[in-house]
């Protein structure tokens, strides 16, 4: 079963050049059963990531394109009438009901779009008409935005960013991927043979999550999990730097995070127990969304990125 997943990263590597660390989170996120924000700049792949996943396991995939004047119905579906129906009110299922869904450029619609699909992604399910709408078995998000310093943007609130299992950053790929970017354009037919021919089932991905449960977490582990996230609520106590730099720290939704992605990432790594390395590989992408900086921190230029850093370098490592 991992051959199986490990064939599958390597097929998608080959489909994104130059970006190794987006596709094993992506991996990551799917085997925890979780969603991805993904921030990057426009051309880096992030379309095209989630649709070499989709096609790779044999799924569906919508994309949903975020604008100004996107409706929640737009995303979730809506109630119509049809007088020759026996039922004169049918739900129409909007492209939310799908197992794959890019929400591209999330935060160029406003709160309330925003709100209706992170409470369907939340749910796992759409409330319409007095009726309950079940998502697929297999279902992620994976929700991309432009860098908020980008016009036009509609930054997300804390509150809903707390309920992507990871974001991750994504920058600009190196010469040499970059160079083998224009013969993959070029041999677009090739890159398709080797998509389909890799295909896998949905049931594998079921099977490999079954198993990531398996993988074991001493309680050891779990105290360092524990004590990383409450060093981001309680930071004056590690340093006073830390207390003037986080205005609010991660809630349980990191603590379980910080958990299951460890698991899945000791899993691909070929082990059947995390150690603190697993929990420090990934803390960066599970933590720098869930934590808000102070003003201060803003402007000295501290990001979440350099807040997790002094994290890990304060918090004890378990021997």
């Amino acid at each position: 079963m991992l051959t199986q997943i490990k064939t599958l990263q390597d097929n998608l590597n080959r489909s994104i050049l130059g970006q190794e660390h987006l596709v094993e989170r992506m991996l990551i996120v799917l085997l925890a059963n979780g969603n991805m924000l993904l921030e990057g700049l426009p051309g880096l792949a992030k379309t095209r990531a989630i649709k070499s996943l989709s096609d790779q396991i044999q799924c569906g995939l919508s994309r949903i394109q975020f604008t100004p004047d996107l409706l929640p119905s737009d995303i979730t579906g809506t109630t119509v009438y049809q007088p020759e129906a026996e039922e004169k009110f049918v739900f129409e299922r909007g492209p939310i009901f799908n197992n794959m869904i890019l929400a591209d450029e999330i935060n160029r619609a406003p709160a309330k779009v925003q709100a209706a699909l992170l409470e369907a992604m939340e749910e796992r399910q759409v409330s319409a008409g007095g009726q309950t709408y079940p998502m697929a078995k297999l279902f992620m998000v994976m929700a991309t935005q432009n860098p908020i310093e980008q016009e036009g943007t509609y930054p997300l609130p804390e509150a809903q960013m707390d309920r992507f299992l990871m974001k991750v950053e994504i920058g600009y790929p190196e010469k040499e991927a970059e160079k083998a970017i224009l013969d993959l354009v070029r041999s677009e037919t090739a890159a398709q043979k080797t998509k389909n021919n890799g295909s896998i089932p949905e049931q594998v991905i079921f099977d490999a999550r079954e198993a990531t449960r398996e993988v074991e977490v001493s309680e050891a582990i779990k105290q360092y999990i524990v004590d990383l996230v409450f060093a981001t609520r309680y930071p004056g106590k590690y340093s006073e730097e830390m207390s003037d730099w986080v205005e609010c720290g991660a809630s349980p939704r990191g603590t379980i995070a910080l958990e299951r992605c460890a698991r899945v990432y000791a899993w691909l790594n070929g082990r059947n127990f995390v150690s603190p390395d697993d929990v420090r590989a990934i803390a960066h992408d599970v933590l720098r969304h869930r934590l808000i900086l102070s003003y201060k921190a803003e402007s000295e230029g501290i990001n979440a990125n350099v807040v997790v850093d002094k994290l890990l370098d304060l918090v004890a490592v378990p021997a």
